[in-house]
């Protein structure tokens, strides 16, 4: 039986066309990825993902624990900011890639992906240890995003307490439409400017607010997304994916998450894994490929080819980019192949086709 998340009816009453995504009932499209693509990224979408797990980590050791869990380094954030981060096992793999928010000096919130929910608990209560309080709030959570270059606008209409003032990676609980104490993020997987609405779904009837902001969009060409524009904006926003891009199989230096890695913090899971891979240098690197030729679209398992014929590896995400309309997509080579501007091929359909290496991200939003 799927789950469905709270806004379940509301994706039925769109006539969303609604696939199993991770255990859950979820809406693949509604008039279209592509046209809710461009609404993203000309004017406004709107998402349900309610299905991401919340993980709550309470009390005076709390810290303590966010520090050995992240990579990134918790101790930088005070209360209303936040930070992109992945968790490692000890030999560097990735357990997932999260948020992690403070609420208070001794309250975090780990926004987890909703297939390692399960997962990502365990390895919390794991390396915990009865520290601090740990509670997967996940069920008690609803949550929207609401994305692109008119997101500001729109969030305006519906808060008198500025959401367009909240800079990037910080959050403030506020009133949006008739609900209070929304804490609202400003945060996204599309590479575009937008917000992400957490709602405790005691208090917040989200279908309501749902529809109030479509409304209040309208005159802003809103438009209601699924999962596969989500998929397609992430990707050409370079954004990795995890059970994709990212697995317990790579460490955040192959994956090009090297940045998140504060190797003065003190101790981590993971950290002498990584630290003996940088001192030893990365073998393999997760690199964009765009295709030369148009009409070739690359997908997930399609193998990338060196210009000698050897294999280099495989795709771990591909598509349509309709920004570039071309087909792009990712994959971990060796390093020797990663220099951006070289050339790889990436066997389609049997057919050996050009693509060129690039630095991530393929498209990045005009200022």
């Amino acid at each position: 039986m799927l789950k469905r998340t709270p806004l379940f009816e509301a994706h039925r009453s769109f006539r969303a066309k609604l696939v199993d995504f991770s255990g859950y009932e979820m809406p693949l499209q509604y008039k279209g990825i592509r046209d809710e693509h461009l609404a993203v990224r000309n004017n406004a979408g709107i998402f349900d993902v309610s299905h991401m797990g919340e993980i709550l980590i309470r009390g005076e050791r709390a810290l303590e624990v966010v520090q050995e869990l992240s990579v990134n380094d918790a101790s930088r954030l005070s209360a209303g900011k936040s930070q992109y981060s992945v968790m490692c096992r000890e030999n560097g793999g990735i357990v997932d890639d999260l948020l992690v928010y403070c609420l208070s000096d001794q309250e975090y919130m780990l926004v987890v992906n909703a297939s390692n929910i399960e997962k990502d608990n365990n390895w919390v209560l794991e390396v915990n240890d009865g520290r601090a309080e740990v509670s997967d709030i996940s069920e008690e959570i609803a949550l929207i995003a609401v994305q692109g270059p008119e997101s500001g606008a729109i969030m305006e209409k519906l808060s008198r307490d500025k959401p367009s003032e909240i800079p990037m990676f910080e959050f403030r609980s506020m009133q949006v439409s008739d609900y209070d104490n929304i804490l609202v993020s400003a945060s996204g997987y599309t590479g575009e400017k937008g917000f992400e609405l957490y709602c405790n779904i005691r208090h917040v009837n989200v279908c309501d607010l749902w529809d109030n902001i479509i409304l209040a969009g309208e005159p802003n060409g809103i438009m209601p997304c699924g999962l596969g524009a989500r998929d397609t904006l992430r990707m050409e926003a370079g954004l990795a994916l995890y059970g994709s891009d990212l697995t317990e199989d790579h460490t955040p230096l192959e994956a090009g998450l090297g940045w998140l890695v504060k190797w003065d913090k003190g101790n981590f899971m993971g950290k002498d894994a990584l630290l003996n891979q940088k001192n030893k240098g990365v073998g393999r690197r997760l690199c964009g490929f765009v295709m030369k030729e148009e009409k070739r679209i690359p997908r997930s398992g399609h193998a990338i080819i060196g210009a000698g014929g050897e294999a280099l590896g495989q795709v771990t995400s591909g598509g349509l980019s309709f920004m570039l309309d071309r087909g792009i997509a990712m994959g971990y080579i060796p390093t020797e192949h990663a220099e951006p501007g070289s050339t790889a091929m990436i066997r389609i359909r049997e057919r050996d086709c050009p693509s060129e290496v690039i630095r991530l991200p393929f498209y990045k939003r005009k200022k």
